[in-house]
């Protein structure tokens, strides 16, 4: 199988390598496409991929390009990985943000409709190229934010577009160890959207009408054991009932997120701007290593992840658990194999609604567990939202179809609109601001009139 990843020079492309080189069956992917902009971060990223590589028998080929019609003709997968406005972007959208107060994280809140404003225009035009020139490829976006951006991809894919996302899988795997099962094999009652979803219910294959949840609510030392216990705290999530996933940190506390990102030294964005220029900086330099500089600003990476949250909450350094691989690669290269090799398997992931939740129409992107084969993935009944959860997962979901409309028609007041309607955001005043801000940062958002 042919794959190419659209955003070749990303930092985190090796992940995917590395998961295709353990990838020993039959039809698997034998060559790797790289696509970017920028040459030298192509460039960067091949060198760390031929160190991945070296003594792999039968390693998947990698080509690169920046000709795009040119990388995406023949594929078989297409990931969409792309980072319109760079990291530079990202740090312009946290500052701007918090200047008036809000939250700028990248997929939520302010920060996540700056993002969303620039990228919908470029995903939409990748898609038709997709529908044009690999009308038989199935796209899996990576992009964030990826339940937005996966939806406006649907619109000229359908179904052969699928978004994916590695913090439900992480949820999913802690909690499941903690109650005794095997994470690989439970079955989760998972629902909502892309980074505002909550798990439900925990079922272990052995008793599969047995919710094991109730009991991760009986025992402090239990429930605080795991990332989002320590995050969220045992006191929350009983009142919940539910465990969240993590970014839905800066919902329930975003007061004391928009405090501890304000106070700190840098903004996540800003620290990965600099961080990744040093890396890339070191490969154009000639650095003999590529794959231990590569792995050595990866675990600074992780390291560090939201570790603002982790202050306000008073949640301490992230667990060696935490830590561990099996992350997004991993869910992709399952998706894959479950498609093109029709071997039925069950994965949470960003898919049409249908009539899973019926607070929303069918068109509307959700992130819930789905049944994949060689016809694609079809989303598996789910308990109905409660009334809290459907409110807030109605509310944002009207703000992304207004960064929709705005991406469509390049209407400026449907932007303010996206701004005023998000739950962190709340105010039309500050709407205009951020949009006149982020107009001034971005000239990718000339097109807003």
């Amino acid at each position: 199988m042919r794959l190419t990843i659209l955003g070749g020079g990303g930092f985190r492309v090796p992940l995917v390598y590395g998961a295709l080189l353990r990838d020993r069956a039959e039809g698997r992917v034998t060559h790797v496409t790289l696509h970017d902009l920028d040459t030298a971060r192509l460039t960067a990223i091949a060198r760390v991929l031929r160190d991945q590589a070296d003594g792999v028998a039968d390693a998947p080929a990698v080509t690169v390009t920046t000709d795009i019609d040119e990388a995406l003709r023949g594929a078989d997968f297409v990931f969409s990985a792309i980072r319109v406005g760079g990291l530079e972007g990202r740090a312009a959208d946290e500052r701007i943000a918090l200047a008036e107060g809000v939250l700028g994280q990248e997929t939520v809140g302010a920060g996540g409709i700056a993002y969303g404003l620039r990228t919908v225009p470029v995903a939409v035009d990748i898609a038709r190229r997709v529908a044009r020139l690999a009308p038989d490829a199935w796209v899996i976006n990576f992009t964030n934010p990826a339940g937005l951006v996966t939806e406006a991809m649907s619109a000229h894919l359908g179904e052969r577009v699928i978004g994916i996302c590695d913090s439900p899988v992480g949820l999913g795997r802690r909690v499941a160890r903690v109650l005794g099962a095997d994470p690989t094999r439970a079955r989760l009652d998972y629902v909502g959207l892309n980074h505002l979803g909550w798990l439900r219910g925990v079922y272990a294959e052995d008793a599969p009408e047995v919710n094991l949840l109730p009991r991760l609510f009986a025992d402090d030392a239990v429930l605080t054991s795991f990332e989002e216990g320590r995050l969220f705290g045992a006191d929350w999530l009983r009142s919940l009932g539910s465990v969240p996933n993590e970014y839905l940190h800066y919902y329930y506390f975003n007061r004391e997120a928009v405090t501890a990102y304000r106070d700190a030294k840098q903004t996540r964005g800003a620290f990965l701007r600099d961080q990744q220029a040093r890396f890339y900086d070191e490969m154009a330099g000639g650095a003999p290593a590529a794959w231990s500089a590569w792995d050595r600003t990866r675990a600074e990476r992780e390291a560090t992840y939201m570790a603002e949250n982790r202050e306000a909450a008073g949640a301490g350094e992230r667990a060696a658990d935490d830590l561990e691989s099996g992350g997004y690669e991993y869910v992709a290269l399952a998706l894959m194999r479950a498609i093109a090799r029709d071997e039925a398997a069950t994965l949470i992931l960003n898919v049409r609604n249908g009539s899973t939740l019926a607070v929303l129409d069918e068109a509307a992107v959700i992130e819930v567990p789905c049944l994949v084969g060689a016809s694609g993935a079809r989303p598996l009944p789910v308990a109905p939202l409660t009334g809290h959860e459907a409110g807030l997962v109605a509310a944002v979901k009207a703000v992304e179809r207004c960064v929709l409309e705005a991406g469509g028609s390049g209407s400026a007041r449907a932007a303010v609109k996206a701004f005023a309607l998000h739950p962190l955001v709340d105010s039309v005043g500050v709407a205009r601001r951020l949009l006149d801000g982020y107009r001034s940062a971005h000239p990718g958002l000339d097109y807003l009139k």
